[in-house]
């Protein structure tokens, strides 16, 4: 209850301080314009932030009733399905990339390449809302997604309002596969299911950044978790067909795949070269013969393979490459006015190199097809994807732990992954604007994660709470 207060004040503060359209006739037919603007807007903030608390809050104190095994899989799953709701029919928070996804889909709608062109020819309701960044960038979404969008879209008839409504709760249905697939995942890999579903599922950076923002990472990671627990299932075609469709989605899906081929290896006869044959014929079948389908059935081509390179533009220091590139840049310009983009450039192709390295070694250790070694490989190799590509995001860290949930995790671990979800969470600003350059902002950030995930272990790190025999003294 207490997270779906916190949850609730979130989408009440956000029709004012999140990333609300441009004109917005729910604001001004109720005479609520006031709070998008002066102390409306901080009374709307300050709203947004209590329950952005309260539900950090009911996300550590449940994770340390499932730590302790006093709640289960169950009592996750009501808590995860009460913090959504309100989250359903908020305003877009955190991030303005939805009505990227619905302008792609009028594109579509309208006879246009969204793969070929950007929002701007549209000058419609849509492709005013999206931000000034992509609004000539052609679509780097796989063509199941386009698809949805311009299903939305004709559904909607083009309303922004109900068009972000329907787009989150399509895209909502990759959380209700990835709760029903990490129970599964947890039995193959070894670890608890309520503490996969705590980690991943409950996770205020997955439910406000995915939810509430209304990102298809959500359907693509919902979709690569159902794919990834069909095969250790034994489904093995069956789980390559589903990779497809998340593929289809968005293309980060594809780095779990050859992982996937060599479990599938392992469990057929005959020497070691010739079971891979077997494995990989039938799952490369599987895999792009699903993205063919949707390519066909989507009337689209391949442009949005070229069009994952436009988010380099943004610049931050959570890809590490950009990070140390811009930082040298910095430091040049100190002694010397020369070109910085060169300085990006060179790290960025650094990182790439690195990033290669990294999914090779890993893959190819993963041989011997052993469940938990390469599923845990996989997730290295995906959260080396997050860190080392040009262009990170504070929700792309849900990639990874979608895939390693399952595994079996120490405290130290745990810890670590509720201090990271919880900064990880505040950096962006409710807007959609980031936080990562305002060092005094990002210093308290850190320290309300910190205690966050000190508060996980150590119910009372203040030691604030009355002691034995003090109310008889």
């Amino acid at each position: 209850m207490l997270g779906l207060l916190g949850a609730t004040l979130i989408a009440l503060g956000g029709t004012g301080a999140g990333a609300v359209p441009e004109h917005d006739p729910l604001l001004a037919q109720a005479g609520l314009s006031w709070l998008r603007y002066g102390h409306g807007r901080d009374l709307a903030g300050m709203t947004l932030y209590l329950g952005l608390g309260l539900v950090v809050w009911a996300w550590i104190r449940l994770g340390r009733l499932v730590r302790r095994g006093e709640s289960g899989d169950f009592a996750v799953l009501v808590a995860v399905a009460l913090w959504t709701l309100p989250l359903l029919f908020a305003p877009p928070l955190f991030s303005k990339d939805v009505y990227s996804y619905l302008a792609q889909g009028q594109l579509a709608l309208s006879g246009f390449d969204p793969y070929e062109v950007g929002p701007a020819v549209l000058q419609s309701a849509l492709s005013e809302n999206v931000s000034g960044v992509w609004q000539n960038a052609p679509a780097p979404y796989g063509p199941l997604f386009i698809l949805l969008a311009k299903a939305v879209v004709w559904l909607t008839g083009g309303s922004v309002v109900l068009g972000v409504v329907a787009m989150r709760l399509s895209i909502a249905g990759g959380l209700v596969l990835l709760c029903r697939a990490l129970p599964g995942l947890s039995r193959h890999l070894g670890g608890r299911s309520a503490i996969a579903l705590w980690l991943v599922a409950a996770n205020p950076l997955l439910l406000i950044h995915l939810v509430g923002g209304a990102h298809n990472d959500l359907m693509m990671i919902g979709l690569m978790a159902a794919g990834v627990l069909l095969v250790l299932d034994r489904r093995h075609g069956l789980g390559f067909v589903v990779l497809g469709l998340a593929f289809s989605v968005k293309a980060t899906a594809v780095v779990i795949v050859p992982f996937l081929v060599w479990i599938w290896a392992a469990r057929l006869e005959g020497g070691k070269l010739a079971r891979f044959r077997k494995a990989l014929l039938p799952s490369a079948a599987a895999f792009l013969g699903t993205f063919a389908a949707c390519t066909m059935v989507a009337g689209v081509g391949l442009g949005w393979i070229p069009a994952l390179s436009n988010s380099s533009v943004i610049i931050n220091w959570l890809s590490v490459p950009s990070g140390i590139g811009a930082f040298v840049r910095m430091v040049v310009s100190w002694f010397a006015d020369v070109d910085g983009g060169i300085f990006v450039s060179i790290a960025r192709m650094l990182g790439f190199v690195v990033l290669i390295w990294v999914a090779w070694t890993q893959w190819w250790a993963a041989r011997d097809g052993d469940v938990r070694d390469t599923i845990q490989r996989g997730a290295v190799t995906m959260l080396a994807v997050v860190l080392l590509s040009p262009t990170t995001l504070p929700w792309y860290f849900s990639w990874p732990l979608a895939l390693a949930a399952g595994l079996l995790w120490t405290t130290r671990a745990v810890v670590a992954v509720a201090l990271a979800s919880v900064f990880l969470l505040l950096v962006t600003f409710p807007n959609g604007d980031t936080g990562l350059y305002f060092w005094s902002y990002l210093s308290f950030a850190l320290g309300v994660s910190a205690l966050a995930a000190w508060s996980l272990v150590e119910p009372d790190p203040f030691g604030l709470s009355p002691r034995p025999g003090w109310a008889a003294g």
